[in-house]
């Protein structure tokens, strides 16, 4: 157990480290006696890794005690409107061992997001050789190493729902690698049990506790719980061991206290809040603790932890067993309010999962998926999150973009890698992805000013993000802009100019607008008049003239 003594050493070197990197990443704070609000090097593309965490040691989150604080309390900060804090000063999320910028921030083909994390190729499954029980989870599975020595985690279909989980898991893989999450390599495998063996190391530990050697048998309980074929195999998910050194997983609050590069409270972190969005895409409804992963790699010379979104299969319309409850992604586990309301009512209340169709629930390898009642600002969980519940307007905004990004061939050809033998099966879920898809751009790009990739040379240019997602139209008398100059080392402010009024999304540079290298230029862009009273709050967009023209360094949509 770590001593209050070497507790206090991290807790100091965490707070020096925060103080670091706050002043990289927080944004448009204003400065405070000589701060300055920009610095050269922004916009940050990479949140930095400065400390060395070989002292990261393996941690378990108690499931129960962590399941229970996220039913009945708010863990985390319990300050409100807290806006995020590992966000650049363009209101982006920079590269880091929790997320890649991926889809929206570069273009990726449709060969690219079929593919996924898939880099190391398929295993060799000439020989397989069982080294363990599988430890957690509960889709039947074990650990084996294949025919080349690589370690693989299986995991199989449960029994009477062929297709089921292993598609689901095939398909999420995809889509969350392409929203940005760093995911394990997962590949669909025919398993026979005449293929395998029992390593000579092999052991487990039974419910009498005496640990003793693995036998055959033991892998008896795993295929009575898995879906056989016709044939007499199983179809299973063979999913790559990780690279390092497994440490555990990440709560979704609070920080690693043995990690000196985690310092931004995980409540507080923008690419956990857009699973709230996400989530409601996928229907990925089993967000907690224990499907997720962290690591100890070697980056640039130092140990550093990475953090995996481990187990994505809870998604679209099935689990590791089987078909979602009836009301899986309409309520949580416990919400004190509809239980009253029940009690009340002797049962009369009613919740739209309970007369919902979902027209397709005959397929046992999608399950209850559907898309023509999901209400994206109403789903939830089966437990929330310390992130889930601190995602603002602008947390939902900047993910839904991510989700409008996915082409519908984007989204077909990911489906297809689930392997479904249906063709109705994979059309229906490739279906209701994309119409989940639209109510997530209608539900979160217009409730805040959608104005976005802004550039400046001959004249100012953007985009309305929604009108571009095809889920509203340009704003109706078109836009306005106020120009300021901008004194960096004061937060000081300067008229340049009347405001600026423009049918199209560009405008021309006032007169007076400084040229010289090293000045500042501040712009209010929003709506000239719109029924959508949030599309008349404007953004507030900063650049800095270099040597070769101006470079966009500050976007504020929120405070």
């Amino acid at each position: 157990m770590t001593s209050m003594a070497s507790m206090a050493s991290k807790m100091s070197v965490a707070l020096t480290a925060f103080a670091a990197l706050v002043s990289a990443l927080l944004i448009m704070a204003s400065p405070a006696s000589g701060a300055k609000k920009f610095y050269d090097d922004d916009p940050i593309a990479r949140e930095p890794a400065t400390e060395d965490a070989s002292g990261a040691e393996e941690w378990e989150i108690k499931l129960i005690i962590d399941l229970t604080l996220n039913t009945f309390t708010r863990p985390g900060d319990p300050t409100p409107n807290v806006r995020a804090q590992n966000i650049n000063t363009i209101d982006e999320v920079p590269d880091s061992d929790w997320f890649t910028n991926r889809i929206l921030h570069t273009p990726l083909s449709v060969d690219e997001v079929v593919k996924g994390p898939l880099t190391s190729g398929p295993p060799d499954t000439t020989r397989w050789s069982v080294t363990r029980p599988k430890k957690a989870g509960a889709a039947p599975g074990f650990t084996a190493r294949d025919g080349r020595g690589d370690l693989w985690f299986l995991q199989f279909d449960a029994k009477g729902y062929p297709e089921a989980a292993t598609g689901a898991i095939l398909v999420a893989n995809k889509i969350f690698w392409a929203l940005g999450y760093w995911q394990v390599e997962n590949y669909l495998v025919t398993i026979r049990p005449e293929q395998l063996e029992i390593a000579e190391d092999a052991e487990m530990t039974p419910p009498s506790g005496k640990k003793r050697p693995m036998r055959m048998s033991d892998l008896d309980p795993v295929f009575y719980h898995a879906h056989k074929s016709d044939d007499g195999s199983y179809r299973g998910i063979a999913a790559k061991a990780l690279s390092g050194k497994v440490i555990g997983g990440f709560k979704y609050d609070g920080t690693r206290p043995d990690d000196p590069n985690d310092i931004v409270p995980h409540e507080h972190r923008r690419e956990l809040r857009a699973l709230k969005v996400f989530g409601a895409w996928a229907n990925l409804v089993d967000m907690k603790a224990d499907n997720t992963l962290d690591t100890k790699v070697e980056e640039n010379g130092k140990i550093v932890v990475r953090h995996y979104l481990q187990d994505v299969g809870s998604t679209f319309g099935t689990g590791a067993k089987g078909p979602h409850d009836y009301d899986e992604g309409w309520e949580s586990l416990y919400q004190g309010d509809k239980l009253a309301k029940r009690l009340v009512t002797v049962g009369i209340y009613t919740q739209p999962w309970e007369t919902v169709d979902y027209d397709y629930e005959e397929n046992d390898a999608i399950g209850r998926f559907e898309g023509k009642e999901f209400d994206p600002t109403t789903w939830r969980p089966r437990v929330p999150n310390g992130a889930f519940l601190r995602a603002r307007p602008d947390d939902d905004f900047w993910a839904a973009r991510r989700v409008m990004a996915f082409s519908d061939e984007m989204i077909r050809a990911i489906v297809k890698t689930g392997g479904y033998t249906d063709p109705e099966a994979e059309k229906h879920l490739s279906n209701v992805l994309i119409q989940r898809r639209d109510k997530i751009g209608r539900a979160f790009l217009l409730p805040i000013n959608p104005l976005v990739n802004f550039a400046l040379s001959d004249s100012l240019t953007f985009e309305n993000a929604a009108v571009a997602a095809g889920v509203a139209d340009e704003a109706e008398a078109g836009y306005s802009a106020t120009w300021f100059s901008f004194d960096n080392d004061t937060g000081a402010t300067t008229p340049i100019g009347e405001t600026q009024a423009t049918v199209e999304p560009q405008l021309p540079i006032p007169a007076g607008l400084s040229d010289r290298p090293g000045d500042f230029v501040k712009v209010q862009v929003a709506a000239a008049q719109s029924t959508n009273e949030a599309w008349r709050k404007p953004v507030d967009v900063y650049f800095r003239r270099m040597d070769t023209g101006w470079k966009l360094v500050g976007l504020e949509r929120l405070p």
